[in-house]
């Protein structure tokens, strides 16, 4: 009986020695933290180098001189050039309506005829007044028949300049029965047909001149700090000066380019979208295809800046917390950097001052940075 009890305490008391001697004969192992892998960064290089700012905007073509033609004399049009029609062709000078002269040719015979009998009565006049004059010298006359002949010469004289300008006058209204327009240009609409009695005064079509064109781009102000324009410039910007400004737009199903200057900035700032609006002018002529711009098609405009020198141009996805970038020293650890920046615009942020030519500029957009993490730089592929 005591057998079958000793043999299992035998058995639990050897198991228990076994243990005792693995616990204290094994290893001891001290708990450690793997290192985090590196994170993957896009960088770009710094290189510092001169760049040409521009300014963009956008702007719908008009005429530089548009007018209405009026007539300056009243009568019914007898014959109108085929180019006075909507889209019409004209050059300088070239007649583009005749009103019916006739009643004019007419008062211009009678002003001729008026003034020659003036011209007689007034040289009467001056033979009598001259006569008159070697009487009075022999105190054959009175004064007062002397100055009766002298008051007459002066009325003769008065009527004499009365009919020089009545004849004037009737002449140049008898030019003005036909119409022309002082430039080259195009019609834009007209009001007029042939048989039609047109009064003086009263539109019968509107015309511009195609020599120049202009765009009126509205501008914020911010952005005249970058424009080449001095601010105290008051009307016409001097040529020399006038900052180059690019129109580009599809036109014809091609895309067109015609380049230009910027002409004057306007007096004032839009009280409702507190713009201020340059006006750029363009030859109609100015295009690499000669393709004129067209009045009323809408471009888009590129306004050359200022120049400057030593900028570094990152991407915008560079920049944090308004004015600090993500530098990668050369230990591959991130820091934050304070930098100088001249100017946000669109997808690029131009940097003067804090990098370093050659530094490596983290461009990824990482949620949450430590200073001094590391990463692995991932320069962009050539």
């Amino acid at each position: 009986m005591k057998a079958r009890y000793i043999l299992p305490v035998l058995l639990v008391a050897a198991a228990l020695g076994v243990t005792a001697v693995l616990v204290t004969t094994g290893s001891q192992l001290s708990p450690s933290q793997p290192e985090a892998a590196p994170i993957a960064v896009r960088v770009v290089a710094a290189r510092p180098g001169p760049v040409q700012l521009q300014v963009h905007a956008q702007g719908t073509v008009e005429p530089r001189t548009e007018t209405e033609l009026v007539p300056e004399v009243s009568g019914n049009v007898v014959w109108i050039s085929p180019n006075l029609v909507s889209g019409g062709y004209f050059e300088t000078g070239e007649p583009l309506l005749r009103i019916d002269d006739r009643d004019y040719r007419a008062a211009a015979q009678r002003a001729q005829a008026t003034l020659t009998r003036a011209q007689a009565e007034f040289e009467l006049a001056q033979a009598e007044l001259s006569r008159a004059e070697d009487l009075l010298d022999r105190q054959l006359i009175s004064r007062t028949d002397f100055d009766t002949r002298l008051r007459t010469a002066r009325v003769a004289q008065a009527t004499l300049q009365d009919a020089e300008l009545v004849l004037e006058t009737s002449r140049r209204d008898l030019t003005r029965t036909t119409m022309s327009a002082p430039f080259d240009g195009l019609v834009r609409s007209e009001q007029v047909d042939v048989g039609q009695f047109i009064s003086r005064g009263a539109s019968i079509a509107s015309v511009y001149a195609v020599d120049f064109v202009e765009v009126r781009l509205p501008i914020a102000d911010q952005q005249l700090a970058y424009l080449n324009v001095p601010l105290s410039q008051r009307g016409e910007i001097d040529e020399s000066r006038a900052p180059d400004v690019s129109l580009t737009a599809e036109f014809a199903g091609e895309k067109q380019l015609w380049t230009g200057k910027i002409a004057r900035t306007e007096a004032q700032i839009d009280p409702g979208s507190r713009m201020v609006y340059a006006i750029a002018r363009v030859r109609a002529d100015a295009s690499e295809n000669a393709v004129p711009p067209p009045v009323g098609l809408f471009v888009q405009a590129e306004i050359e800046g200022i120049a400057e020198d030593d900028v570094v141009v990152l991407p915008r996805s560079a920049l944090r917390n308004e004015n600090q970038v993500l530098v990668v020293d050369t230990e591959n650890r991130l820091h934050f950097r304070t930098v100088d920046v001249l100017r946000v615009y669109r997808d690029d942020v131009f940097v003067t001052g804090g990098l370093e030519r050659g530094e490596l500029v983290s461009v990824s957009a990482l949620q949450t940075v430590v200073d001094g993490m590391r990463v692995q730089p991932l320069l962009p592929q050539s």
